[in-house]
């Protein structure tokens, strides 16, 4: 799949991700249908089946391809970038840029609903992105702990998995039952910035006090 994908034209790979995520994002997994892509693709069915061999795969290029730019626009800092004073800036900075991708662009929307949606099963993409997105946390929780600006009263494992289902909690919430169009959203999403900073933040580092 992947030499025939490199040699499509980069209008026909954005034009093939957007009507599959939207497919995939409003149907779902197992009510998508291949055929409607297919047909509002202007593609027919040899040359898409010589790029794609089927909906499984399909559905994987379609998460991976989505996260590859999602990553790519908002700039995810490495862990040990936010190291010391720069913890909570950055993180905040970091928000602002994920909400702001959100508000701009479909991708991310139609990206978010496929992978808190039913997949295609063991293996797939959207497992892998919610694997390296807890990983991430995690390392991020390890320097914060190290730097003195996440609390540190809760195991490691314990405050990475807390975390990880809060922040997931949240997000599903955001993209299926928040109205997209509603003006309370940037607020609600701003409360929740702010909800994950108090349940983190080392506060007796800053008040001077002991634990």
């Amino acid at each position: 799949m992947t030499d025939a994908w490199d040699r499509m034209t980069p209008e026909r790979q954005r034009g093939l991700i957007r009507v599959a995520a939207a497919e995939f994002a409003s149907a779902g997994y197992q009510g998508a249908s291949l055929n409607a892509i297919i047909r509002r693709c202007g593609l027919s069915k040899s040359s898409f089946y010589y790029v794609v061999p089927g909906k499984r795969e399909l559905y994987d290029l379609v998460i991976r391809e989505l996260s590859a730019d999602l990553a790519g626009r908002i700039r995810i800092p490495r862990p040990e970038d936010l190291a010391g004073p720069a913890f909570w800036p950055e993180l905040e900075a970091l928000f602002d840029r994920l909400l702001a991708a959100a508000a701009e662009d479909e991708g991310s929307t139609a990206l978010g609903r496929m992978i808190y949606g039913p997949g295609p099963g063991p293996g797939e993409a959207a497992g892998t992105t919610w694997t390296g997105i807890e990983g991430w946390i995690g390392e991020v929780l390890r320097v914060g702990r190290e730097s003195g600006e996440v609390r540190d009263d809760l195991p490691p494992a314990l405050q990475r998995r807390l975390v990880f289902a809060v922040l997931r909690a949240m997000d599903e919430w955001s993209l299926t039952e928040a109205d997209p169009g509603s003006t309370e959203l940037g607020t609600v999403a701003r409360a929740q910035y702010d909800a994950i900073r108090r349940l983190l933040r080392n506060e007796s580092e800053k008040s001077g006090t002991s634990p």
